[in-house]
């Protein structure tokens, strides 16, 4: 018997950050929904993270009926995830403890079932109230640890016993979970670091703990680390559907079908079924700008992490004003921000701290104007 290895399909949140910066209007993906779970998909990334604000900043739509929709489109019986940023949840902000509390509950109300939750600094007592809040709603709490790769040459933190040290916080402070996500936003973290991660983590969690790991494209080795996770011991890995798949986003679910293919591990999806819904989502997205740079792989990525769902917002803004020939400029500086900024983790919202202060010097001097969250 192979192993089932279990899968989120973050299409429709993810995939919609890390190629259009989230600004997508609802009733144009829902027949995708649909089409996926035709397919015999269950599990599906369905709000949170940016597809939030987006809803509200660009879209006219308000996220909660959103959320309504996508309940209805996909049925009594799916597993819809958002994902939520400790303290400040769907903001960019810390919130306070009533606004932390109503989130859990008006996310339940609109049909979420399960919250991935996170910290950018690793920092869990972000997670302990955010999370009692999560399980005390009623709703699934996936905790999380999240990852990159540190620039070569540098060292301190962003290893396997730096990962380890985050997870034994997280029991010792007792927050009630449902599931462990190990979260790599850059898709930086070497395979061998995810593997020997999650091994660890395996061995302190024991066998029936549900582990996570989530990556993008975006450095090129995402699949390399997908199975490292797997081998490891990792229950469920996070993939998308074309055409939001691939570059920015998370590897497609078929890229991931076929790297499994011999071996001891299988998806268990019909793949003639899934091709079917993939063409379905293109119709749907054929209207929306499709960025370049969302569907290649960048080999600089790993020297200077930057989250595929950060990517794309902010070459899409550079591009709105004109300065896009100054990104690589940008993204060259961001190196020496990141070995100076310490351990955050480059994800929402440090990754756009670390963006704005290689921006400030690319454009005002090195180090003569800081942007107020990284400094």
């Amino acid at each position: 018997m192979k192993k089932r290895v279990h899968t989120m399909i973050t299409a429709f949140r993810d995939g919609f950050q890390s190629v259009y910066g989230a600004r997508v209007f609802t009733k144009d993906f829902l027949p995708a929904v649909e089409a996926a779970v035709e397919a015999g998909l269950n599990h599906f990334e369905a709000g949170g993270g940016a597809r939030f604000q987006s809803l509200y900043f660009y879209c006219n739509e308000d996220a909660f009926e959103m959320m309504d929709a996508f309940r209805e489109a996909a049925g009594p019986d799916a597993d819809l995830q958002t994902l939520a940023r400790g303290t400040n949840v769907v903001g960019l902000d810390s919130q306070p403890r009533d606004v932390i509390n109503l989130h859990a509950k008006l996310f339940k109300k609109h049909g979420i079932t399960t919250i991935r939750n996170f910290d950018a600094l690793n920092d869990v007592n972000n997670l302990i109230y955010s999370g009692q809040c999560i399980h005390d709603a009623g709703l699934r709490h996936e905790v999380c640890v999240t990852m990159m790769a540190l620039p070569p040459g540098v060292a301190g933190a962003h290893d396997p016993e730096f990962y380890n040290g985050v997870l034994k916080n997280i029991l010792d402070a007792e927050i009630p979970f449902d599931s462990v996500c190990f979260k790599d936003a850059s898709g930086t973290s070497t395979p061998a670091t995810v593997y020997e991660t999650i091994r660890a983590a395996r061995s302190l969690l024991g066998d029936d703990v549900h582990i996570v790991f989530h990556t993008h494209e975006t450095a090129g080795v995402s699949i390399a680390q997908y199975r490292g996770a797997i081998e490891a011991g990792a229950d469920q890995v996070d993939c998308s559907m074309a055409p939001t798949s691939g570059g920015t986003c998370q590897p497609d679910i078929l890229t991931l079908w076929h790297a499994l293919r011999g071996t001891d591990y299988d998806l268990g999806i019909d793949v003639g079924k899934v091709m079917e819904a993939e063409e379905v989502f293109r119709e749907c997205m054929a209207d929306y700008f499709m960025p370049p740079e969302a569907k290649g792989v960048e080999p600089t990525i790993p020297f200077s992490p930057m989250p595929g769902g950060a990517l794309t917002a902010n070459t899409q803004m550079m591009r709105d004003n004109g300065i896009l020939d100054r990104y690589t400029e940008v993204v060259k500086a961001m190196g020496e921000v990141v070995v100076k900024g310490g351990f955050g983790t480059s994800v929402t919202p440090v990754s756009q701290f670390y963006f704005q202060q290689a921006f400030n010097n690319v454009f005002f001097g090195p180090w003569t104007k800081i942007a107020e969250g990284y400094g």
